[in-house]
């Protein structure tokens, strides 16, 4: 499934060069360290699925212009300011491969680099000349930050069910998603019922996204580089364990139930949550509704459209990646 993402890139391969252009453009200023940081920064681009998002709608719904360059371009600035700003929050060492401007340098000047990719990003927003997408991605930044905020709430109460789960992670991932869908739209004037149905198809695919990502906490790769049960140390519990939970015909249940409210865990509580998990079936659970999300997203899509092959392409690519 990698190589059908490599195959998408390859069909936007001279629409991504020049977002990409637009991108280290607009990050360039007078300032030696800010430009020095920015470079290294830029060297890994990452999976870039947001802004490839922006493009694929944008070709959907009509063919990419400037515009949808411009929207491209914020939107991953966008995205990469959360990753800063979340390397800060994490006191994470690496990333893609590399050392994090925090660790490099140290959380202020990571906060203040993370905050020049926002204003490029307001930059590139202003250039389209578009109101609608300065609201498409205000909207966004907001949904994300509630998102956040209440995920650290619903952790710090033990709130434990699977809405509650789906509200959040609809709001922290799914919603710049869709805003990438109403960015591509936006900027060639779609339809309005058809961006309506490519920004449900987007949110479904942001959904289907973060389960994905929250199903690696439970497995030891070195290849994702993210430790085993990292979520449940920070109190998040996610769609795996919640499922499982659930499960009242488990012997364990009553006392995993009981284990998961605690406010610390150790690691070898943390180690039978998440082999409860596994056992009662949560893994396959969170496979079962990606399976779901990716069916009532393919409704949406009309069967007559180019771009359609590829939107489907990556939703495959999201729940097959190892990364």
């Amino acid at each position: 499934m990698a190589n059908s993402l490599q195959h998408i890139k390859d069909y936007l391969r001279p629409q991504l060069e020049a977002m990409n252009d637009i991108i280290t453009t607009t990050l360039r200023s007078d300032s030696a360290l800010t430009n020095e940081i920015v470079a290294n920064y830029l060297k890994t681009k990452g999976k870039q699925l947001r802004p490839i998002m922006v493009l694929l709608v944008g070709r959907y719904c009509g063919g990419i212009n400037q515009r949808v360059l411009e929207g491209g371009a914020a939107v991953e600035m966008l995205h990469n300011a959360s990753l800063i700003h979340d390397d800060v929050i994490d006191q994470a060492r690496e990333r893609r491969g590399l050392a994090t401007i925090n660790s490099v340098w140290d959380n202020h000047v990571a906060v203040l680099v993370g905050d020049f990719f926002v204003t490029g990003a307001l930059q590139c927003a202003v250039r389209t000349g578009d109101s609608r997408i300065l609201e498409d991605l205000a909207g966004m930044g907001r949904d994300l930050s509630l998102g956040e905020i209440n995920q650290a709430d619903i952790a710090r109460h033990h709130i434990i069910d699977e809405a509650t789960y789906m509200s959040i992670i609809s709001a922290k991932t799914a919603s710049l998603f869709e805003c990438c869908a109403a960015v591509g739209g936006h900027a060639v004037d779609a339809n309005p019922d058809e961006l309506e149905r490519l920004k449900r198809f987007a949110r479904l695919l942001g959904i289907c996204f973060q389960i994905k990502d929250d199903t690696f906490d439970y497995y030891n790769d070195p290849v994702i580089g993210k430790p085993t049960g990292n979520d449940l140390r920070e109190g998040k519990v996610t769609l795996p364990l919640i499922y499982a939970l659930h499960q009242t015909s488990q012997p364990e249940c009553a006392a995993m139930c009981e284990l998961v409210k605690q406010d610390t865990l150790d690691a070898n509580q943390i180690e039978q949550l998440v082999e409860y998990a596994k056992r009662a079936g949560g893994i396959d659970y969170a496979y079962e509704t990606m399976r779901k999300l990716k069916a009532q997203a393919d409704e949406l899509l009309d069967s007559d459209n180019e771009v359609t092959p590829m939107l489907a392409e990556i939703f495959d690519y999201i729940i097959d990646r190892n990364m």
